[in-house]
């Protein structure tokens, strides 16, 4: 348990930003869902509609480092060559 006011502090702030980060790990995990739902209905403007929303969300989250800006143009990348697969 933290014995100073100060990590007292940094305890509270630790649990809020816990709470806010997971909030948007799971927006972006059902932005990717909903891209991956429209791909396999086979449904190509769907999927592209839906692409750039979960783009929007996928750089959003990387510029406030809650994922590695790598693993977002991993996810982008790969999003993307299945969407243009279905052509």
């Amino acid at each position: 348990m933290a014995n100073s006011a100060q990590a007292r502090k940094r305890a509270r702030q630790a649990v809020a930003l816990n709470k806010h980060n997971t909030s948007l790990r799971s927006m972006l995990r059902t932005s990717i869902k909903r891209v991956r739902q429209a791909i396999e209905a086979g449904d190509q403007t769907a999927a592209n509609a839906v692409f750039i929303k979960a783009t929007s969300v996928i750089d959003r989250i990387a510029d406030k480092q809650i994922i590695h800006k790598n693993k977002a143009a991993r996810h982008k990348s790969r999003l993307s060559a299945a969407i243009k697969a279905l052509a």
